[in-house]
């Protein structure tokens, strides 16, 4: 095998090899959403050795009211950044490069965790939560100071020395509601065909060059929702060429209203037929993840050009050994 122990080089992000680190919800943090000793040891532990060319932190709320769960990590505030910076020293010390996550829920947030009524896109409850609840519509001034909230939140991850930025649109969150056409009914500039749908990337993309320069931005997105009436092939590929256009320097294909599975297929690389078609019409990186638990699986879809780079996540996570486990099936 040959392929996973490649540097990648064609980026704004140098490298080493082909492997990241998805993000993934620890439910560690302070109550408050700071950096605590058990996250800093949760990070030490799965990137000793520098295995990992890539770690990509679990999606980190931008504002109060897009808090996800409860112990979420929290970008929302300035005085965060000097916890979030033991974070990223923590990760660069082991050898690895680091990207946080930053995200609103939308309305897949609770009321029980938040204290406010979860908004979205249009008022539809959202067919990735269960026992969801009808959300209140988001109005353009709210739309905006969404747009300022997601700039700002990668503003601080620069500032706490993070090597880049992931803006989450996938799982069914926030984003990704105004991606799905089975979330965003709107009939204003920011619903109606793709390019209404993702105006709010656009604006976020945006907002994030002007203040932080040619910081890399990476963009999490839900190519599929795998349900009926839900996001084309198609749309995804158009949205991918307007996030490359406006300045995303990787792309990580997941699912949408799907989550992070697709029902009744097992395969590994589950998202790799997303990944593969929306790697054939961009230039920039792509990452794909889903059920991908063995090397060879991952050398696989990187020798069919289904992914420039290979998620792997819940086998990191049960065995800390994996990487390092990986990489020696390389070198023999």
């Amino acid at each position: 095998m040959k392929y996973l122990n490649q540097p990648l080089e064609n980026g704004k992000l140098p490298l080493k090899n082909r492997l990241v680190m998805p993000p993934m919800a620890t439910a560690k943090s302070e109550a408050d959403g700071r950096i605590n000793q058990d996250i800093l040891n949760y990070y030490d532990e799965k990137t000793k050795g520098g295995y990992i060319s890539l770690v990509i932190v679990e999606h980190s709320y931008v504002s109060v009211e897009g808090k996800a769960h409860n112990r979420q990590v929290s970008v929302a505030e300035d005085n965060l950044i000097d916890s979030l910076q033991t974070l990223s020293e923590t990760i660069h010390k082991n050898g690895s490069l680091t990207v946080m996550q930053i995200n609103h829920a939308g309305s897949s947030a609770s009321k029980d965790v938040t204290g406010i009524d979860p908004v979205g896109p249009s008022a539809v409850a959202n067919p990735s939560k269960e026992n969801a609840v009808v959300p209140k519509t988001l109005t353009n001034p709210e739309i905006q100071a969404l747009v300022n909230s997601f700039k700002e939140a990668a503003q601080r991850v620069k500032k706490a020395g993070f090597d880049g930025v992931e803006i989450h649109s996938a799982h069914g969150y926030l984003l990704n509601q105004f991606l799905s056409p089975l979330t965003n009914k709107r009939t204003d500039e920011y619903g109606g065909d793709i390019r209404g749908r993702i105006r709010i990337h656009l604006e976020i993309i945006q907002a994030i060059r002007e203040v932080l320069g040619d910081f890399p931005i990476l963009l999490r997105m839900g190519a599929t929702d795998y349900m009926e009436g839900g996001l084309t092939v198609e749309e995804s590929k158009e949205a991918a060429c307007a996030f490359e256009k406006a300045g995303v320097d990787v792309l990580d294909i997941s699912g949408g209203m799907c989550r992070y599975t697709l029902p009744g297929v097992q395969e590994p690389g589950y998202f790799s037929p997303f990944s593969k078609a929306i790697k054939e019409v961009v230039a920039i990186p792509v990452i794909v993840t889903g059920g991908i638990t063995q090397a060879d699986e991952a050398e696989a879809i990187l020798r069919d050009q289904k992914a420039d780079l290979v998620g792997v996540g819940r086998a990191i996570y049960k065995d800390s050994g994996w990487a390092k486990n990986a990489m020696a099936q390389e070198r023999g």
